[in-house]
């Protein structure tokens, strides 16, 4: 007999998930049933193809096109998902960008574009998402990073948006309980993506130095964080509530 799936019914956002980390959720969480959203700022080939993927598997996706730090965008992303899925149950804050510089070398461009991305931009999509939860609430997982325990050089303002995005999840806890929204945050160590390898820290020092850090001895991979991040959505997690969850082979 087959296992009956643990998103059936569910509609998901991701956001930033044209690749990476949130393509990984897109395609665990539409295997598990869910109706998936699959959200992206620039990459509109690279989203289609996360939607080819699980559509071909038998399940359904679109794409929506939307910059997070922008409210009139965030607006249509989830006025768009309504009118083709009907409801929001679940919404995944992936989208995110990383920058390393010494003191001397950040710039106001650079510390406006982390925040407005990484801090803002879930700011914008949560407000979005409790208007629509409805009376039944619903989940929203926050992707923030283990760099807020590492204490990093040249991390500064990086961390300071996941430090942000920590206190989000903690503070939203409190403050959306009592209408039934659960909020958790899933705190990755590297992980290997095109991302990572784009920037150039995939087989570099480094990656060698994470490896290092990390007791269980490897990087991680988008599956590592989309098994969680299918834990935190489901009902399995239904008393787990206000948590920032290491998922970092140990490092930290």
């Amino acid at each position: 007999m087959e296992t009956s799936k643990k998103l059936n019914g569910k509609v998901a956002l991701i956001t930033g998930a044209s690749k990476g980390i949130g393509a990984g959720i897109a395609k665990s969480y539409a295997n598990e049933g869910a109706s998936v959203v699959v959200n992206y700022a620039s990459s509109r080939e690279d989203a289609d193809k996360v939607v080819q993927e699980i559509t071909t598997a038998g399940g359904k996706a679109m794409a929506i096109q939307g910059n997070v730090e922008n409210a009139a965008d965030v607006k249509r992303i989830f006025d768009e998902t309504v009118k083709a899925f009907g409801k929001l149950d679940i919404l995944v804050n992936n989208a995110g960008v990383y920058n390393f510089a010494g003191i001397e070398d950040i710039t106001e461009e650079s510390f406006h574009r982390m925040f407005n991305i990484n801090v803002l931009g879930s700011i914008l999509t949560i407000q979005q998402a409790v208007k629509l939860f409805g009376d039944n609430g619903g989940t929203i997982i926050n992707i923030g990073s283990i760099v807020s325990t590492l204490d990093m050089p040249t991390s500064l303002i990086y961390t300071q948006t996941k430090y942000a995005v920590d206190a989000m999840t903690r503070i939203l806890a409190k403050e959306l309980g009592p209408k039934k929204i659960r909020i958790n945050s899933i705190n990755p160590g590297l992980i290997e993506t095109e991302g990572s390898h784009g920037s150039g820290v995939m087989n570099s020092d480094g990656e060698k130095w994470h490896v290092s850090e990390t007791p269980l001895g490897r990087v991680g991979k988008p599956e590592d964080i989309a098994k969680v991040a299918l834990f935190l959505a489901s009902e399995d997690s239904y008393w787990v509530h206000g948590e920032t969850i290491a998922v970092a082979g140990g490092q930290r």
